[in-house]
């Protein structure tokens, strides 16, 4: 991907989130021309700005939900990762209309502003959360993918390719169950845990970008892609980071959360029924058919009954507390934590 974005200009919504930083560093490795943040954060955009020293980077202080503001960011730019979102589940249970000024309608600011400017390409990022959802954040990102893929139904030759990824937990990130664990192993906290037996997929956000950039080069317009994940059980999980720590481990479970699944899908039975098979990741093409089915000639997608073809935490391979173990320990947030001040032992 690096060579493809040589001279160009590429733009970050969500730009200081765990995507965000992460993506900022690869493209500063090479010979991007320049990088454009969006975000609300303007101490997080400082912190970077400080910290990274680069010329080429460049800092718009701004919400995807205010059309001009985002139109003004994309002007002149080639590409767009849009990674801006509200991804809390129990907040956007509470407050619903929020997850969809951002998620929905601020994505569809993203992409007229994307058309309007000519950029030649974006990639919007999704969640497993958006299959079969039942939470307002899910239902939100659901939505996003069905603006992204009805603009991508309508594009003619040379007009701004908008594709999709889809994937679960990055390990570390902002919300995510890890930092949760280790903050409370730190207080001397029991670890409060949903459901032990609920599942859910793990990916590290190297395995993040390198699905994002695999879209980026490979996309077709409304192609949906998702990276093979592996599964692990909160329980598992809660095990390993103790173990991690050198604490002895004591739960409190507490039940599920507002709005959260026993596990997660990333890819639906009926999506199932047309996705490709590319190694790493699985391609779903954009249903291209109108809306006279019947007199286009195009066949549809038809599930087998009773069979089910998704991909699911429940059904995908399952790491071990061992296999966890080495996942969580080669991300810097836990290599960082590991080296700062001693946790107290859980007694």
């Amino acid at each position: 991907m690096m060579d493809d974005l040589a001279g160009r200009s590429v733009l970050i919504t969500g730009g200081t989130g765990t995507f965000g930083k992460t993506m900022v560093n690869r493209l500063l490795a090479s010979e991007c021309a320049e990088i454009r943040v969006l975000s609300r954060d303007e101490a997080k955009q400082d912190d970077m700005r400080r910290r990274l020293r680069d010329e080429r980077l460049r800092f718009y202080i701004g919400d995807v939900r205010d059309r001009d503001g985002v139109m003004r960011a994309c002007a002149g730019v080639d590409h767009v990762f849009h990674a801006a979102a509200l991804k809390q589940v129990p907040s956007s249970e509470f407050f619903p209309l929020e997850a969809v000024r951002t998620n929905v309608l601020g994505s569809a600011n993203v992409i007229d502003a994307a058309r309007a400017g000519n950029v030649r390409s974006v990639v919007c990022l999704s969640t497993d959360k958006a299959v079969y959802p039942i939470n307002a954040m899910g239902m939100s990102k659901a939505l996003m993918e069905k603006v992204a893929q009805a603009y991508a139904r309508k594009v003619n030759a040379g007009d701004t390719v908008v594709s999709l990824v889809r994937y679960g937990n990055v390990l570390c990130s902002r919300g995510s169950v890890v930092p949760v664990f280790v903050r409370l192993i730190k207080e001397g906290a029991p670890l409060t845990i949903t459901d032990p037996n609920m599942t859910r997929f793990l990916m590290s956000i190297t395995d993040a970008i390198g699905l994002v950039e695999h879209a980026f080069t490979a996309a077709n317009p409304g192609d949906l892609y998702i990276h093979k994940a592996p599964a692990s059980t909160v329980g598992c999980i809660a095990r390993a980071v103790a173990r991690i720590f050198g604490v002895e481990l004591k739960a409190d479970v507490i039940g599920a959360r507002h709005g959260e699944k026993l596990f997660e899908t990333l890819v639906g039975d009926e999506e199932s029924a047309r996705a490709e098979d590319e190694g790493r990741f699985l391609r779903i093409p954009i249903d291209h058919r109108g809306l006279n089915y019947g007199s286009t000639g195009v066949e549809g997608f038809v599930s087998q009954p009773g069979q089910s073809g998704g991909y699911t935490s429940h059904n995908a391979r399952r790491l071990d507390e061992d296999a966890v173990v080495e996942l969580l320990l080669q991300t810097p947030e836990i290599q960082a934590e590991l080296q700062s001040q001693p946790v107290p032992v859980v007694t």
